[in-house]
């Protein structure tokens, strides 16, 4: 019997694709699914949706909830994450509106620019308390790393537990190749790729459609079509963003990005500008974008918690999460291709090595095992190296207790620097600091006043 652990598993709607999917995996099927979460009621509803789960479909699985930590992990084959440290409230609202305060405005502000720096603060540290624990409780298992900021946590674990299995895995690059075929009216089953670069900073190096015995390149199609106003069509994943953003980046810089408009206006210095309320309207960038949506969730939650404790069986059905098939390879041997998040010992060889990259990987029983590109074009690689430099400042802040280099992270992030002289930024991350208190670790902390 697998063991699969989740930690976070409030996280209910994200933890519900996940153990669906792997409920209709024979191999996973009879899993033993082991909930951790630090929300008591959180944690009871998840539980109560698994095991409605596991009833609709008649699998063999079962399912237990913890409070602690080591005893969720003990055993495990597959630890998987998904938490928000500090929460919406009040981490991530301090996150928007200090910066709010100086000028500095975001849209999503949990993987690059400040917002991004202040959450790896806040969740490396856990995460290390997670491979601490797996060291002791399951020192082979694999960890699923699906929590945000992807990179910064991807290089931290691999700094502090080199010895632990872990892959950060995200879904914008089934989201964009969802979104492609949307906007070109194709199947998407008939698009061929190749990604690679960092986490939300990837870009599309070959993107194809099956044609009879031969492959048509999609790009043409791509930019005569936003250059005509026809592309992107409309919002299909975000209602409240038009994608502009990615397709103005392809008309100049020549290739498609894996993340979405709304994460990458905040991540480059061209779009989110004071006085320059015309680009945000013209490319639909919606400002404060993640805490409306956190609003919505919530109160969407609240219905949908309900309407599953009425219900008398829960509908499951695959999600596009990576998640089951990698276990699925692993336990089976069964080799799966997916895009993993992992340290670069030399998969791509333009990026500096250590830093957190996103290839292709091969899985099978012996693990993930990224695949090589050596082909990203030098535009790319100089924009990814300015999303590497802020994600190995905030690693050396954590690795080194240096406080100095979250200043430094601050100055050298794209959006931030356009926006902020150094004294302002300098001020700014004082104010957030000394905001977030105990939610950062002790070494980081402003000293009180006496």
């Amino acid at each position: 019997m697998t063991k699969i652990t989740f930690i976070g598993a409030g996280s209910t709607i994200f933890m519900q694709n996940i153990v669906g999917d792997a409920l209709l995996t024979p191999a996973l099927a009879d899993s033993h699914f082991a909930l951790m979460d630090i929300d008591p009621v959180r944690l009871a509803e998840s539980e109560m949706v698994v095991r409605k789960m596991i009833e609709s479909t008649g699998a063999g699985a079962t399912v237990s909830s913890h409070s602690d930590r080591r005893a969720a992990m003990d055993g495990a084959d597959f630890v998987i994450t998904a938490f928000q440290i500090g929460g919406y409230k009040p981490c991530t609202v301090t996150d928007f509106e200090i910066p709010k305060q100086y000028g500095l405005r975001q849209t999503i502000a949990d993987t690059l620019g400040i917002g991004g720096i202040m959450r790896g603060l806040r969740t490396v540290p856990v995460l290390w308390d997670v491979a601490a624990d797996m060291r002791a409780c399951c020192p082979n298992a694999t960890l699923l790393q699906y929590v945000n900021p992807m990179a910064i946590n991807t290089w931290g674990l691999a700094e502090r537990f080199p010895d632990i299995k872990q892959v950060g895995l995200c879904h914008s690059v089934q989201n964009t190749v969802e979104e492609l075929a949307h906007d070109l009216d194709i199947p998407k089953g008939d698009i061929r790729y190749k990604v690679a670069g960092v986490n939300h900073v990837a870009f599309f190096l070959r993107l194809e459609q099956v044609e009879g015995e031969g492959m048509r390149d999609l790009y043409p199609a791509l930019r005569a079509g936003y250059r005509s106003g026809s592309l992107p069509k409309g919002p299909l994943l975000m209602p409240r963003c038009p994608n502009k953003v990615r397709y103005e980046v392809m008309d100049h810089l020549g290739y498609f990005c894996t993340e979405s408009s709304e994460h990458l206006a905040e991540y480059v210095p061209w779009f989110i500008k004071e006085g320059r309320e015309d680009l945000i309207s013209q490319f639909g960038i919606p400002l404060d974008e993640y805490p409306q949506r956190c609003e919505e969730q919530i109160a969407d939650w609240k219905q949908q918690a309900e309407a599953l404790k009425a219900a008398g069986t829960i509908e499951v059905k695959r999600s596009h999460e990576f998640a089951a098939d990698l276990m699925n390879a692993i336990v089976t041997d069964t080799p799966y291709v997916a895009y993993g998040n992992l340290p670069n010992t030399g998969q791509i060889p333009q990026l500096p090595m250590g830093a957190a990259v996103e290839t292709p990987c091969l899985v099978d029983s012996n693990g993930v095992q990224p695949s090589v590109v050596t082909d990203i074009p030098p535009q790319l690689v100089a924009l990814m190296r300015t999303q590497i430099n802020v994600q190995e400042l905030t690693v050396k802040a954590l690795v080194e207790e240096n406080p100095e280099h979250i200043y430094h992270a601050a100055m050298m992030d794209p959006h931030t620097a356009a926006e902020l002289d150094l004294r302002q930024i300098r001020s700014m991350v004082d104010d957030l600091l000394a905001a977030h208190g105990d939610w950062l670790p002790a070494w980081c902390r402003p000293a009180k006043a006496a």
